[in-house]
């Protein structure tokens, strides 16, 4: 299980096992709907920038940038998949062809490393922190979000080869994690006081959402161990389970939260009296 190096466990499944035609166009479109609704996206946020008013329109610039970075690399995506894989006639499935680049996670960890501490910026634009300080929030934002993307990125080289280094790097990508979460809860805590009660409904949500989302990439990211790289019928189930996963991730930790975001500033623009010109 060596002869790739430190590829992974995709380039793996598509030496030994191949994918099915099933398997690989559903791969393939989940890739070509991410970054589909990330172009969608653009223009939501584009459109509704005017909708809230001027002190909150950072976040919504922000939301544009994720969409156009978000766009560009999961595209990258989606066709480094395709040419990856070639169909083999006599087996009847796709597997990883001769001279071909390997099919590799690493534009995803690209777009995290641009998206993530935008997207965490994001909220500190829209609410109003009362106890903590937004240079210093910022900062923990930034310096975790950049941590965990880097230390996953390094982590997933040895998904295959290396399990120690694999559960090394990925306990310490966790780390930056929780921390991020105790640092969002603390936001959206002290963002609740004193706005209106749909406003912190909105915020709530957000939290939820958040936790859900976010949690969806460290699943991803131990796929190739949920039941053995090595499984006849794993291997194809987690490759589609895997991008399934991350793009589900994407959408609604970028796309959806944006959008919460925004229906959060309209309410305070409306209550600070801001009428859309």
């Amino acid at each position: 299980m060596e002869q790739l190096g430190n590829a992974t466990f995709e380039n793996y499944v598509g030496l030994t096992q191949g994918l099915s035609e099933m398997g690989y166009q559903m791969v393939a479109h989940v890739l070509t709907l991410g970054y589909a609704v990330m172009l969608a996206g653009l223009f939501y946020f584009i459109l509704t920038i005017k909708t809230v008013a001027p002190k909150y329109r950072t976040s919504s610039v922000l939301s544009v940038v994720v969409m156009v970075s978000a766009f560009l690399l999961l595209y990258a995506q989606a066709q480094n998949w395709t040419n990856s894989f070639v169909f083999d006639v006599e087996r009847g499935r796709y597997f990883l062809g001769d001279g071909v680049d390997l099919f590799n996670n690493g534009y995803r960890y690209l777009n995290w490393l641009i998206d993530v501490p935008m997207l965490l910026f994001q909220i500190l634009f829209v609410v109003s922190l009362t106890k903590s300080k937004f240079s210093s929030i910022r900062n923990q934002f930034w310096f975790s979000g950049t941590g965990m993307i880097l230390t996953g990125y390094v982590g997933q080289f040895y998904e295959v080869t290396n399990l120690v280094a694999f559960a090394a790097w990925g306990t310490i990508s966790t780390l930056f994690f929780i921390h991020i979460l105790i640092l969002m809860k603390r936001v959206i805590n002290e963002g609740k006081e004193g706005i209106p009660a749909s406003a912190q409904k909105a915020l709530n949500t957000i939290w939820y959402l958040f936790l859900f989302s976010w949690m969806l990439y460290p699943g991803a990211f131990l796929m190739p161990h949920l039941a053995g790289i090595e499984g006849a019928l794993f291997g194809e189930a987690g490759i589609v389970g895997r991008q399934l996963t991350y793009t589900i991730a994407d959408v609604t930790s970028k796309v959806i939260y944006g959008i919460m975001l925004t229906i959060v500033a309209q309410i305070l623009s409306q209550k600070e009296g801001y009428e859309q010109k």
